[in-house]
């Protein structure tokens, strides 16, 4: 019986150190303290809270066994549990309500975005068609510019044959198309 009650005795636990009491005198200092506790221990996992679900009223019963009458036999007991369900069914009602507007706000929103998209693919469209217009007509002064240079290329190949093969190497570099996002050119 000695060996029994020996072997239960557990060793006394080392005592931690006294902390002194902290009384946080502002947030700041409250969340400080927070996360001082927190680093003391950097293994232990961190709760993090879930988002609260949302509030909704409880579903109105499908049979409703002690209806209340306003016959003269009603005590004045039943004023109060009448009043807890019309409490609870102007709660359900309203709740209702809200969401049948948050439900048309949302598709007011959608609608609206649906809208904004559109216009901004048009606006897009419409950019991108003068921008290709403009591509075009720079192409066609390029080849414009370009028959130009040989056919003056060609009447001062008759008279100076190796002037024009400097000046052709010339052309092909000026043809390189510069970028348009460069400011000032």
């Amino acid at each position: 019986m000695a060996s029994s009650a020996a072997s239960s005795v557990r060793p006394p636990r080392p005592k931690k150190e006294p902390q002194a009491l902290v009384i946080p005198k502002n947030a700041a200092e409250e969340q400080k303290l927070k996360l001082e506790r927190l680093m003391k221990n950097p293994d232990k996992a961190v709760p993090i809270p879930e988002k609260m679900s949302e509030w909704a009223p409880r579903p109105p019963p499908e049979f409703v066994r002690d209806v209340m009458g306003s016959s003269a036999g009603a005590g004045s007991g039943e004023f109060h549990v009448y009043r807890h369900l019309r409490r609870r069914e102007y709660q359900r009602q309203d709740y209702m309500d809200a969401m049948a507007e948050k439900q048309k706000l949302d598709a007011e929103f959608q609608k609206r975005l649906e809208r904004n998209k559109i216009a901004a693919e048009e606006q897009t469209a419409k950019r991108r068609k003068k921008r290709q217009k403009l591509k075009e007509k720079k192409l066609l002064a390029k080849k414009m510019k370009l028959e130009q240079k040989k056919q003056k290329g060609s009447s001062q190949s008759q008279e100076q044959p190796s002037s024009s093969s400097e000046e052709a190497s010339g052309t092909e570099e000026e043809e390189e198309e510069q970028p348009s996002f460069i400011m000032g050119r």
